[in-house]
């Protein structure tokens, strides 16, 4: 039985937009995350599930009280069913800027 955890937080969590490419040797996932840096991010692929979090922190300027704010910050979190054999110990992923790649390669098919 498999059992849901639900997660408690003051922030809100988001779901990041995301880009999907195919090349000959995998996939390729890009995630827009603003305010994410590489000791923030999260992947995990486990069972055919992409999962990807990120946690930010509040932008807090010394000396000033917000006014007006179109900008809310808060966490990440996406999941994708990967219907590709993915070799995960070749999985790798990168943080720049707020935008996580990830590079999930195929796995080698088997020679007949």
């Amino acid at each position: 039985m498999s059992e849901k955890v639900e997660k408690t937080s003051n922030k809100p969590t988001f779901l990041p937009p995301v880009d999907i490419y195919e090349r000959q040797n995998g996939l390729t996932v890009v995630a827009d995350m603003p305010g994410t840096d590489e000791k923030s991010v999260e992947v995990n692929f486990e069972k055919g599930i992409l999962t990807i979090r990120g946690k930010t922190r509040e932008v807090d300027i010394k000396g000033y009280k917000a006014v007006y704010s179109e900008y809310q910050s808060g966490d990440y979190e996406r999941s994708f069913s990967v219907p590709e054999e993915i070799d995960v110990e070749k999985i790798e992923a990168k943080v720049e800027n707020g935008v996580v790649t990830i590079q999930l390669p195929r796995s080698p098919k088997p020679e007949a």
